[in-house]
């Protein structure tokens, strides 16, 4: 057990620290602090000694050092049961300080602050702080070192418990948070400075620091374990129902990228992270009823998205059959009276930080190493469409063209998407051949009883060759957007002008992989 004698209190964030300063000095525990948590105790009336009377030197560089001291860090790392540690401390008059409480300056509040400079945030790079934690963690045997306010409570118990003294598992434990905490924040200060760096497009090195934010059952399959890391919690609140898994967080994600992409009223309907239905309508019933319509078997038990507040006509709808996952940016009262009938389901409330955080780059493991890129966020403006057959697409046909270009684009490839200009009518994914995913399409659209005559068709990538053209042909589309490229583009557009189809190329694909 570690018996507290002397305490470092150096704090910004201060929840609980008048509170837990009275807790220890209850135990007899000498106080030193520094510069404004000094000031905070000394108006509440608990003893405290600055730093600086006990090193004999005062904060000087505006603060900049105040506790880098032989004093200070030989009282944090002297090995008690070490003889000649020992003796060296007793020579330089070094007494042990056995509990450090800091927190860091708050870099990371400061740079998210819109127009903050680098002066401003090089200044909320902590020095002293994170050298007198690492100090302290390091010499975890014999010190104890708290970064978190929300572990005071604990602290105090197990020390009212035992006297004035921790156990060393504590002080192992508090030791194992201080690495993450001085890890995630160098990180981020390195992230920061690398944005700043013009040179490079791409990190030197790539830090991946993320807290831990969920415990799953298990991963994609029963026999996998999984976590979940970093802030989804956060942007994607769980109102109801039962945990979300790891295959639910990635329909999730999926299903809430492609609502995303529209202005007008949109349900989205996933399943596997593709889209099975997608509708626009003047109410999100009436969109509902669209994205249904397009796939209703594969509906059942799949993820259902909106971009407006799910009203009650819209709820009613969708609680007709069983849906593993909704989510939207709100659930008005009645709604989510209704909804939480069903215990299995789970409700999941939109925040406003997922707009941002759609934006933020992708990473994807493999073997050995890590993939980043930009997150594929360009959909077809006016200016991308490249009409190169003798007819051009009509204003219908130009809407149904923008509206299956963006579906496509969350569809895996190969993608081959039939729609009009508010709704999916026939959805093929991930085949091997561009030409098998343009059948399988129309093979979903046939079994909806839904007809593709006068459909628009929207391909992920470059047709290879005039086949799959002309299975859109033959399905009754009357035009195509599609990236070009390929090597046999111009019999892929002869096909096009000899059975009067528009076609529209954009100049860049989007592969989903």
């Amino acid at each position: 057990m570690i018996h507290i004698h002397r305490a470092l209190l150096s704090v910004s964030d201060k929840r609980g620290l008048i509170e837990f300063a009275r807790a220890l000095h209850s135990f007899g525990v000498e106080i030193l602090s520094t510069g404004g948590t000094h000031a905070t105790l000394q108006e509440q009336g608990i003893p405290a000694r600055q730093v600086s009377d006990v090193t004999g030197f005062p904060e000087i560089l505006d603060g900049r050092v105040k506790t880098l001291h032989p004093l200070i860090h030989g009282a944090l790392l002297s090995v008690d049961d070490n003889p000649s540690h020992q003796a060296q401390s007793k020579a330089h008059g070094i007494e042990p300080i056995e509990l450090v409480v800091v927190n860091l300056y708050p870099f990371e509040q400061t740079i998210a602050r819109t127009g903050v400079t680098l002066e401003e945030a090089i200044e909320q790079i902590d020095i002293g702080g994170p050298a007198m934690l690492r100090s302290a963690a390091k010499n975890y045997r014999f010190r104890a070192v708290i970064a978190n306010p929300d572990r005071y409570p604990a602290i105090i118990a197990e020390m009212q418990e035992h006297h004035g003294c921790l156990s060393e598992e504590t002080c192992f434990d508090l030791a194992g948070e201080v690495f993450r905490l001085t890890s995630t924040y160098d990180a981020a200060i390195a992230r920061y400075l690398d944005t700043r760096n013009k040179r490079s497009a791409s990190p030197d090195v790539l830090k991946i620091d993320a807290p831990k934010d969920l415990s799953l059952r298990y991963g994609e399959n029963p026999h996998q374990t999984a976590t979940l890391y970093g802030r989804f919690s956060k942007l994607f609140e769980h109102l109801h129902g039962k945990e979300l898994s790891y295959n639910n967080i990635v329909d999730i994600a999926a299903a809430t990228a492609l609502a995303a992409e529209f202005e007008d009223p949109v349900v989205v309907i996933v399943k596997h992270t593709n889209p099975c239905g997608v509708g626009l309508g003047a109410s999100l019933r009436e969109a509902y009823e669209k994205a249904f319509a397009t796939d209703n078997a594969s509906a059942y038990g799949g993820i259902v998205a909106v971009n407006r507040p799910l009203d009650i006509e819209a709820a009613t709808a969708i609680n007709q059959i069983f849906t593993e996952v909704i989510i939207a940016p709100e659930f008005p009262g009645p709604t989510l009276d209704l909804l939480r009938k069903k215990k299995d389901r789970r409700l999941i409330r939109l925040t406003k930080g997922v707009a941002e955080a759609l934006k933020e780059p992708t990473v994807r493991s493999v073997p050995g190493g890590f993939l980043l890129q930009d997150a594929d966020a360009d959909p077809a403006g006016e200016e991308d469409f490249n009409v190169v057959t003798r007819r051009a697409p009509t204003e219908e046909e130009v809407r149904g063209l923008r509206f299956a270009w963006r579906v496509a684009k969350h569809v895996k490839s190969n993608a081959i998407v039939y729609t009009t200009g508010d709704r999916t009518l026939g959805v093929g994914v991930g085949q091997m051949s561009r030409v098998d995913s343009s059948r399988i399409a129309v093979e979903k659209a046939t079994h909806a009883n839904l007809s593709l005559v006068g459909s628009v068709v929207a391909s992920d990538a470059f047709f290879p060759f005039a086949d799959g053209l002309l299975e859109a042909v033959k399905a009754g589309a009357t035009a195509v957007i599609q990236p070009g490229g390929s090597v046999r583009d111009k019999e892929v557009i002869a096909a096009a002008d000899e059975h009067n189809i528009a076609m529209v190329c954009t100049g860049r694909r989007h592969f989903r992989h």
